[in-house]
């Protein structure tokens, strides 16, 4: 429901509380904030100014995380999933993914890409459906659903990607939601005997097996929740770095100036709407760029491509 609340704000809409009023935060003591340095004392001002303008939007407004920008006079805040940019002083608010233009790569904080990092390993590995690369030399993570079309053209790359050194594991996000046809599906899936097998022959539109057992895929929702999903393929690098969605694994670059859609991907039956364009159309070219600067490749000295995404 915050969702919609969210979208309400940047729809110029009335907005409602749609949850609980968020609890104050609480004020640290003087000891805590002496450990915790000049840097967190001199943000602390800028926090609050941040949570009282959120609560003020709206009192529904909980916030996960909040952290320095990567770039001055701003907030990165988390919202039920949704990434805000708020000035310091609280006046201004924007959502959308910023662009570094001298790193050629979006501009996140460590600490969001830890904050994610963190909820990324609530998935455990064994709860994830693995198609292992044999000389694995990068892993993605993939929230997937069963029915959406690049979900499943992702899926008919798994070979390819798997030559090119990347292990694909995927977690569930039935996009139609807890209690759809695609969520018990998804569940059939997860409790199949074989969930590889399983997941490929229902992405080639096969019959799935219905079956019930103990199972990760509401967990494996929420946590898409979470860190944002809401379409998919979602495809996150080990790092916390949001990739995107389904990119042809074939490296097929573009020269500076062309630029292309990064990803595609779908949300509840439709083709998600892109929020901005990068210059590199190849999933494997994204994952593995030789610079040190990319947080996917162990290769490093290597300078980068001016165009590449890295």
């Amino acid at each position: 429901m915050l969702r919609f609340a969210i979208a309400a704000v940047f729809g110029a809409l009335s907005l409602s509380a749609c949850a609980q009023p968020a609890p104050p935060a609480a004020k640290a003591p003087a000891a805590a904030a002496a450990k915790a340095g000049p840097a967190a004392t001199a943000n602390a001002p800028a926090e609050q100014a941040v949570r009282k303008a959120l609560t003020e939007l709206n009192p529904g407004f909980q916030v996960d995380y909040i952290g320095a920008a990567p770039f001055p006079g701003f907030r990165e805040v988390v919202v039920s999933g949704q990434l805000l940019y708020v000035s310091d002083d609280g006046r201004y608010l924007f959502q959308s993914q910023p662009y570094d233009t001298r790193a050629k790569s979006p501009a996140n904080s460590e600490g969001l890409l830890g904050y994610r990092r963190d909820l990324l390993a609530k998935a455990n590995h064994g709860d994830r459906i693995v198609f292992a690369a044999p000389n694995a030399k990068y892993t993605i993570s993939v929230f997937t659903d069963i029915e959406c079309g690049y979900c499943r053209k992702l899926h008919q790359d798994i070979a390819e990607l798997n030559r090119n050194g990347i292990t694909v594991e995927y977690l569930a996000f039935p996009r139609m939601g807890l209690g759809s046809k695609d969520y018990t599906d998804m569940i059939s899936v997860w409790c199949a005997a074989d969930r590889r097998q399983a997941l490929t022959n229902a992405k080639r539109g096969g019959t799935v097996a219905a079956k019930n057992c103990t199972n990760p895929v509401a967990m494996q929702y929420a946590l898409g929740q979470q860190l944002g999903v809401n379409g998919t393929p979602a495809i996150f690098a080990p790092d916390g770095t949001q990739l995107g969605g389904y990119l042809p694994p074939a490296d097929g670059r573009v020269a500076p100036g062309h630029a292309r859609r990064m990803h595609q991907t779908e949300s509840r039956g439709r083709s998600a709407p892109l929020d901005f364009f990068y210059f590199n159309p190849s999933l494997t070219a994204l994952v593995s760029v030789p610079c040190a600067s990319s947080p996917l490749n162990s290769q490093t000295n290597a300078p980068p491509s001016p165009w590449v995404f890295t």
